[in-house]
This record gives structure tokens, sequence and C-alpha cells, in this order.
């Protein structure tokens, strides 16, 4: 039977018996801030399994993409780990227990319609406890003792070993159904998890029976069909054996899966699949959670390549594999080989760039443990090589082996473990606890009126102290505060207008009130079905149950409708034209001003984002209607409706269409028409990580607000440098031209006269400044050029010409007294046999311009050269000294010459061996400074 076959039979089958078939939840789902990725199918139905969803249904059934990474040291050498894998499932919300679940189970397996498995084949565990699971294997299905297992709770309890460890909370006993194998082992397909505790407190009595009983089972969708079709490893069934073959290919070696190279491709097959689902849904390689697993996978597949020779990219070559493998059930994954090949080919080249580097250093490591007479490689090294330069334990452990080292696998866990908490790598509990949970196990959601209106009369359900960030402080439930003041607090309404951020958009503000008390919300957050409302008491007491009126601020949320429904059209532009593959991966919608997300692997030409805000102003010119349905997720998704990776959508679900060009599935607020955007300003393209990209917009009021600081600014620009906007461009090229040639001159010691102001020629070059757009594009031509931000201009500009008039200054001081030439210097110079001594005082002279003698003086010297020269500037001396490279061969040094006559004048300094400054504090002491100089280098030269 195929892995397709076996899909679609499970699910066939549980909704023969009334089970309501459900979608795979996406594999990273953000809404859950409990896990990194979808662990097994009962994550969607978690809230469904304590009661604080409305049920639809109370049955359902399940293909859940799954990844964990609990077993990845397993993953290749054994026959049945992986990271990625499916898992069947059916569940029961207070509906069918123990006995349903396991008669359907044994049909499934045993029944010729449907596996048609040997029943003599299959064995179960059942909890130690749990006579009434054996004893419906026993009567009800004909299963001898034998044949039925009574197991501890590390092994058949859920948690593990909960009873006795915890956690407090739900939980209950398990059975397992296992395959015998031709060989005489087992392998589990199978278990029932049996819901029907509530863990309280420490043992004995503390599983107290729960007044609603679950059922929560997993299939492994892999390990099923590897019995079905009787190969040794899930590796080799149908929906794997074909990429295994494609890595061989890649690789260029042939597959023996008894080989360490068998089991290297059977590795790059397992991750090549986690890698393609997880980037597909745009968790790009990075440096902390669902991204770090990722990246991680990445870099043992390419370390797997690397030993067998590989030095350049191959695993990106897999997706096109992986995706045919997984057509039938994940067409989607088809759309977008292109992208997530581009993203594993970066990461790979990335990453060949520190392999080398990893090698390395275990050489250098076992070369320390030889030296120190070590025989096992400390954990803390093992997880430094793993996190720095990807390295995983088994290849540390076999290339350990070969120098008879042992490896301390319990001390690179634990250094494993601290690095996952420290990268935000760990998981948090399962379930949670507080207040907030309190409220929504009674009250379920909050209805959420705010599509309709934007205030209403409602009631005080629950009122809890704190914002709620503090994680060691979840806050108390409370039955009145009576306390004005800047103190926060959380309020809970029997329905509410405010709308929760979510989807990116920000929640609302506004204020709740009554003729008893008024309360100040500053933010709207959602905790599950809740709609929470953060804010203060400015006035009277609050009291649970009592009537009030929730009003939003509607220009605020004007504001928000305005830049979130720019964010859709937006969207639709850069498919227009940059490509499909522009997913959005974030936004953030603010009033008047949104921040959007997307998957490209380039920045954007600046011609192609001059189009994509054309293409939006025109949108929203068409005055296009805004609007919304609530229609079922298949039919949103037959309508072609947008929908983003890792949100939840409820079904039904609700779908915003803008004219007959963008269709998305957003819970968020929206303007009517597309004309109420007024207009849209993009601010910013730029990147936020590897693979992904960021528009920064603004709208409405603050779009409009813009220009006008745009256009008043092209005119402050044009008068700091006195000219017009149409020549600003130009004199700040002039500007900055004439900076870089006064500094060259100072450096050069051959200064030129210039006007003390600066002054903008007359050819300087033009530019269109007729309209808006030319205008915006000629300011952000002179921010490019100035390297900084629209909001910094003007202080550079001024920085600028304090620069020149500065070097200006400089230039004068220089020529003050004189005009002096390196020759004047060398003229004054004193012999000593082939060498030259240049000491002396030269007035108004800067470092850079005695710099520039000394070179001078070096080059025209035909032996060695000393100088050593000096200035007063104000109250302070400064002493640059200088010697050939002959004289720094014979041991003098020019720091420690300039250092001992810095010291005659109060100060100190130094520098190379072959030039070096000064300075000190007592300018009457230059002369003796210079001739005692004079003096000491005379000495050492005639030494």
């Amino acid at each position: 039977m195929k892995t397709d076959e076996l899909r679609e039979k499970y699910l066939e089958f549980f909704e023969s018996k009334g089970c309501v078939r459900k979608p795979s939840d996406v594999l990273v789902p953000t809404w859950d801030p409990s896990v990194l990725f979808t662990p097994a199918g009962m994550n969607q139905f978690k809230d469904h399994f304590l009661g604080k969803v409305k049920l639809d249904f109370t049955r359902a059934t399940t293909c859940q993409k799954c990844l964990r990474t609990g077993d990845i040291d397993n993953v290749g050498r054994t026959a049945y780990h992986h990271t990625f894998f499916e898992m069947l499932g059916n569940f029961s919300f207070g509906d069918y227990f123990k006995k349903e679940a396991i008669a359907w189970a044994w049909e499934f397996l045993t029944a010729k319609k449907w596996l048609a498995i040997d029943p003599a084949k299959l064995s179960v565990t059942v909890y130690k406890d749990d006579d009434q699971a054996y004893g419906i294997w026993k009567e009800s299905i004909g299963l001898p003792d034998e044949r039925i297992v009574r197991m501890d709770e590390d092994e058949n309890f859920w948690p593990a070993s909960a009873p006795s460890e915890g956690p407090d909370g739900v939980c209950g006993p398990c059975s397992e159904i296992y395959y015998h194998l031709d060989d005489g082992s087992d392998v589990e397909i199978w278990n029932l998890v049996f819901t029907q505790f509530n863990r309280v407190g420490d043992p004995p009595d503390n599983l107290k029976p729960l007044p609603s009983q679950n059922i929560d089972t997993g299939m492994g969708l892999e390990r099923t069909a590897s019995v079905l079709q009787g190969v040794s490893t899930n590796f080799h069934i149908d929906s794997l054996r074909p990429i295994v073959d494609a890595a061989a290919d890649v690789v260029g070696v042939h597959y023996d899966p008894d080989s360490d190279n068998g089991r290297r491709l059977r590795r790059i097959t397992d991750h090549a699949r986690a890698c393609a689902f997880a980037i597909h849904e745009n968790v790009y390689p990075g440096r902390d959670k669902a991204k770090y697993v990722v990246r991680r996978l990445i870099r043992r597949a390419v370390l797997d390549g690397y030993q067998m020779n590989l030095r350049e990219p191959f695993l990106h070559k897999l997706v096109a594999a992986v995706a045919d493998a997984s057509r039938t059930a994940y067409p989607e994954l088809g759309e977008t080989v292109e992208r997530v090949s581009e993203v594993i080919a970066s990461e790979e080249n990335a990453f060949f760039g520190t392999i080398d580097g990893g090698m390395k250093r275990i050489g250098q490591l076992f070369e320390e443990m030889n030296d120190e007479d070590a025989v096992m490689v400390p954990g803390k090294e093992a997880a430094e090589l793993n996190t720095t330069y990807g390295v995983p334990p088994e290849l540390l452990q076999t290339l350990a082996a070969e120098k008879n080292f042992t490896f301390d696998w319990p001390g690179y866990r634990d250094a494993m473990h601290e690095h996952a908490i420290a990268s935000g790598a760990g998981q948090v509990e399962l379930f949670q606890t507080g207040p907030l949970e309190t409220l929504k196990e009674a009250l379920r959601e909050t209805p959420f009126v705010g599509y309709d209106t934007t205030e209403t009369t409602a009631t005080i359900k629950g009122i809890i102290t704190g914002d709620g960030k503090d994680k060691d402080d979840e806050g108390q439930l409370l039955s009145r505060i009576s306390r004005p003041g800047d103190a926060e607090f959380r309020l809970v309404l029997s329905e509410s207008p405010f709308y929760g951020e979510s989807g990116g958009q920000v929640g609302d503000t506004g204020v709740i009130r009554s003729d008893d008390f008024e309360f100040i919300v500053h933010d709207t957050q959602k905790h599950g079905g809740l709609i929470v409302h953060h804010g203060s008491l400015t006035k009277g007491e609050i009291k649970e149950g009592a009537s009030c009126k929730a009003v939003v601020d509607t220009e605020r949320r004007g504001a928000l409708a305005r830049a979130h429904s720019a964010t859709h059209i937006l969207h639709h532009a850069l498919h227009t034209n940059i490509g499909d593959h522009a997913q959005q991966q974030g936004s953030k919608v603010e009033e008047d001003r949104l921040r959007f997300d997307f998957t490209n692997q380039k920045p954007i030409p600046d011609d192609v984002l001059v189009k994509i805000e054309s293409d939006v102003m025109t949108r929203i010119g068409e005055d296009a209607e805004v609007s919304w349905q609530t229609i079922p997720l298949a039919e949103a998704r037959k309508a072609g409706a947008m929908m983003l990776f890792g949100e939840k959508y409820p079904d039904p679900v609700r779908m915003v269409s803008i004219g007959d060009y963008s269709k998305e599935l957003c819970a968020g607020t929206h303007v009517t028409r597309s004309s109420s955007v007024q207009t849209f300003e993009l601010m910013a393209e730029e990147s936020v990580s590897a693979g992904t990209r960021r528009i920064v917009a603004l709208t409405g009021a603050r779009a409009e607000q813009h220009r006008q600081q745009t256009q008043a600014l092209l005119g402050d620009i044009a008068a700091r440098l006195g000219t017009d906007p149409a020549h600003a461009g130009g004199a700040i090229e002039q500007l900055a031209g004439e900076v870089r040639q006064l500094k060259k001159e100072l450096t050069s010691g051959k200064p030129s006269e210039h006007a003390d102001a600066f002054a903008v020629a007359k050819d300087c070059p033009a530019a269109d400044v007729g309209d808006y757009p030319s205008v915006r594009a000629s300011v952000r031509e002179i921010t490019r050029r100035l390297n900084v931000s629209q909001d910094d201009v003007l202080s550079r500009i001024d920085s600028m010409l304090a620069d020149r008039a500065g070097l200006v200054a400089q230039l004068k001081q220089a020529t003050a007294g004189g005009k002096i030439t390196a020759d004047d210097l060398i003229g004054k110079g004193e012999k000593v046999g082939d060498d030259l001594i240049v000491v002396a005082e030269v007035p108004g002279a800067n470092p850079n311009v005695m710099r520039g003698w000394i070179d001078q003086i070096r080059k025209k010297s035909s032996g060695g050269s000393a100088v050593l020269l000096g200035t007063v500037q104000g109250d302070k001396v400064v002493l640059v000294g200088g010697l050939s490279h002959t004289l720094v061969d014979k041991g003098l040094k020019a720091g420690q010459w300039v250092g001992a006559a810095a010291k005659m004048v109060g100060g100190g300094g130094g520098g190379r061996p072959d030039m070096a400054q000064a300075g000190g504090k007592d300018p009457s002491k230059l002369p003796a400074a210079l001739d005692a100089a004079k003096t000491s280098m005379r000495d050492q030269l005639g030494a």
C-alpha cells in the first residue's frame, strides 16, 4: 500500500466513524508560543481538549505535518527516527472513549477493507493500573494475555511519568500498538492516549477524574507504510526512497544501506525534507528559535556531504525531489521550489566558509587533549563546536573514537540545553496557567463587535493586575479596583469593539466608562479568544459585573484601517512587480504607518520601487470597493484568497477583498473604499534577515505631512548652500569635493588660496524639481550621497560647511608665517655623516602639514634622515617626528625620540618607529626641548 493511499484510507475510515476531517495545521504555528514546531496532531486541538473554545464538533481526524528534534541524533542511524514526519490522528473531545478508540484502531488495522494486517502480527501495551483498557483488549478484541503487556508510567502514560513527577494538569494512560517484524523485533505504529485525569499535587491520590474524557491517538504514517510495504526502514518507503536515491545521485556515491555513507544519505534525506517544508512556510535559517533549528539541520546535512568529499553546495538540489515525492498531499510545495532552493543554497555557501575552521578547531582540541593526557572530549567543547561551527556531536564522536577518545554525552546535552535557553530555542510548558487562562476557561472568548461599531455596552467580566509582561508575575484576579493612578490593569468584557493586536495590526485605544468610573485603554491584546484591554483607572471604582460603555478612539482606528488596507494593496503590487514568491513574512500596522516584511533574496532596484509605489497609488485612485465576508475556509481557498503561513485561521474565515485583484484572509479593520487610504509614501526598502526584505511606508495624514516636510527640506538645503532647489544636489557634490581637496592640501603641505565662505559655482548641474515626485527624488539622491537619513540631512550639511571653514582656517594658519617648504627645512638641517637631522619650530603649521613635510624630506634625502618639528597651537605644543627606514633598521625609534621631547614640554605621546606625534602643555619649554632632541639624535647617529 502506497503512502498516499494509506493516508487517505485512514482519514476516510475515521470520517466513517463521525470524525470531522480537518486539514494539517501549519508546521510552524506562530500563534502558539509554547512550541517551535507542531510536535503532534493534538497541538491544534489543545483548547478543544481543555474546553476553552466553543465545540463545533466533538470528533476529528487529521494527518499532521510534525517536526521534532528530540531524537535528532538517531536520524539515519535507526530504521524509524525522523525530524520531519506525518502523524495520523483521531480525536474525541468528551465524546467517544477507550472502548471505541481501541475497537476502531483494531478494525482499521486488521479489517480486509482497510489495512488487512494479520492480527497475529500485533501486540499491545497498557498502563500498569489501567484495568479498563486491559479488559477491552482481552474481552472485546480477544487478544490473549501474552500479547497484552502492562508497562510503567515512563512508557505508558502521557505526559511520561506524570503521576509521580508531574507536571500538574490534564494527563492520562495510553495504550501502544506494536507490529512484529520478521527479524523478531517490534515496532510501535500507534499510540492511543486516554486523557481522563487532572494531576493535582504529589501522589498518592493525586489523579482526579476529569468531567470530560478525551481521546488523542497518533499513528506514524511512515512507520506504518514501512510495515505495509515490507521494507527494513522508513527511508525505503515509496515517498522517501526516491529522495534517498536523488541524494545519492547529487552526492555522487552509491547508496549502500549498511555503510556509513548510507546513514549519511538517509540523514540528508530527512533534513532536506524538514528544511524544505519549514522554509516553504517562510522559516529561514537564523540564530534563534525555529530559524536556529532550520540552520542546524542544513549544517548537519552539509557536514555529511563534506565527509563524502563534497566542497560545494548540494542540499538545495534535493528540494525538487522532496516536492515531487509530496505532490499528492502537499502540492503547494511545488510552487516554492525555486525560492526554497535559493534559501538553502545561500545557507550552504555561508556554512562551507566555516567548515574548514571547525575541522581545524577539532584538530587543536585533540592536540590539547593529548598534551593534557585527557581521554574524554568535554561536553562544553563539543557544544561550542556545534553552535559555532555547526559540527554535529556524532561526527565529533566518530573522529574522537579514531583517536581513542571517549565522548561526554551528558555534558554535551547539558551545555546544549543551556545554549537553547540562551538562544530562545527552548520550549515552554505545553499548557499555560494564570488568571487569563482561568477567564479563558470560564468565558472561552470575547465576542468582537468592532467590525460593525466602535462603541458598545458591555459587562466587566474580569479585572487583572499588571500588564502581563513579567513572566514571573502573571497578575491576580480582583473583584474590584478603586485606586486611580498610573497602575496598569487589564479588563475583560462580555463583548468588545476594541481590536486586539493580531495579524500585524496594533491594538485599539480608547476609553471604558460608566457613571462610576473611567478607564483609559492604552492598548488591546488578544489571549486566545479573549480580548484584553490594558490601561489605567483615572477615576472612580470598577467592580466585576458592572455595566459599562466601551468606546474606541475612532480617529486612530481610521488611521489604522488606512494603513492595513494599504498593506493588502502593496502585497498585490509586490507580486505584480517582483513575483509571487514575495509572500508576507510579517507586518506591523500602526496609525498611517506600515511595515511589511516579505520574502525576496535581493534588494529591490530603485526603478522597481518607483513602479511598486506608482501601482499602489493607481489602485488607491481607482476607488475600488473594499469588502469582507465570512465564508468556509475551503471556499476561500478555492477563491484564491492569500493565506499567511503560521497564521491559525478559523473555519469559517473572514476574507477581505479589494476590487477584483486582492483577496486575503484577514481579521483586521479596513477602509470601505481604496480611495480612503488617501495616499501612499514609500519610505524605505531594507534587509531584515537573509532572504527577507522590508518596506516601510506611510499613508493618509502622515504621508501628506511627510510630503510637506520633504518639500520644505529641499528649500532648507538650498538655503544652507546658498543656491536654489534645482541646484541643491550639485552643490552638495561640489561642497564634498572641496572638503576632499582641502584635506589633501593639508596632508601634502601644499596649500592654496581659498575663500572664507563656500560659493556655489554657476555651472553646478540642475535637477528637475517641478513636481513632488521630482522633489522627493532629489532629496533621496542627496540623502544617498551623504549616507544619512532624511532627518539628519541638514545637520550633515552644517557639519560639512563647518569642516570646510575649519580646513580653510588651518590652511591660512599654515601659511600665516610665510610659505615654508621642505627645501627650506632641509637647508636648515645638520649632517651627521651621511645622515640628515632636521629639528625646527614651524609656526602656524598643523600635524597634517608637518607630516607632509617629513615625508618630503625623507624622499629628498640621499642618506638617512631624522626630522622633528614643533609648533604652538593656542596654549598647547604639538610635536611630530619621523625617521627614514634606514635609521629604523638600525634600531632607532621615532616614538622614543618624540616622547622624550614631549616630557620636557609637560606632555607625552609616541607612535610607530618611523612616525610619531606627541603634545605638551608648556609652550615656553619648546625651544629647549627642540635643542635637547637635536643633541640626542646627534649622539645616537654619532654612536
